[in-house]
Order: C-alpha cells, then sequence, then structure tokens
C-alpha cells in the first residue's frame, strides 16, 4: 500500500526549462489572478446571474427586477450593489428612481460564453 505522498512520485523527472521559461513570462501576476478569481465568484450566485441576464434585455429599476424574479426589492438592492462594486452593472438616476444596466459588453460576453460551455 503506498501512502498518497508515493502515488504523486515521479519515478523520471524531466524539466522542460523553455516551456517552463515561456508559460512563467506569460503568467499574469498574483494580484491579477486574485482579482480574476474574485470575479468568478461574483458569477457563483444564481441570483445575481439571473439579475444580469435580466439587464441583457433592458436597462431595469429595482423594482421591475424583484417583480420579474419574485424576490423582495432588498435583495435585489443587495446583489445589484455587490454587482456594481464588481463594475459587472452600472446605475444611473432617471429622477428619484436608479436605473442598472450592464457595465459594458464584457459582462455579456461572459455569460455566453459560460452558457455555452455548460450547454455542449
Amino acid at each position: 500500500m503506498s501512502t498518497d505522498k508515493e502515488a504523486y512520485q515521479c519515478d523520471y523527472i524531466c524539466v522542460h526549462e523553455d516551456v517552463v521559461a515561456h508559460v512563467k513570462a506569460n503568467m499574469p501576476g498574483e494580484d491579477a489572478l486574485f482579482d480574476l478569481s474574485e470575479l468568478f465568484k461574483i458569477f457563483g450566485d444564481s441570483t445575481r446571474i439571473r439579475i444580469l441576464y435580466c439587464l441583457f434585455a433592458n436597462e431595469m429599476c429595482v423594482c421591475d427586477i424583484a417583480t420579474l424574479l419574485n424576490m423582495t426589492q432588498s435583495a435585489i438592492s443587495h446583489q445589484l450593489a455587490v454587482l456594481k462594486r464588481s463594475k459587472l452593472v452600472a446605475s444611473r438616476r432617471d429622477g428619484k428612481t436608479v436605473i442598472y444596466a450592464l457595465a459594458d459588453d464584457h459582462v455579456r460576453r461572459i455569460i455566453d460564453q459560460g452558457m455555452e460551455h455548460v450547454s455542449e
């Protein structure tokens, strides 16, 4: 019986220095990788994904999104704040009403790519 450590040991070690150097030269910095992982955490909540899909169709206020998703305005506002902090949605005032929209086309492309992947 082997231990976990033994199971993962290679009998032959051959480091391809050119490959390692190429990947290392093209690897983003730790801060960028951390920010990217934080961005993907935002997409890990189905309510936020549903809100983004609403905003694909049209700019909307909190009341409209809450009605559409059958949720409270408070719950929607909380999730919109998370999306706004992450720069995935933008807002503007129209009188007393705050209107939300996708921040840019990158958001749509990220979601479209993810949906394409899960639909395969």
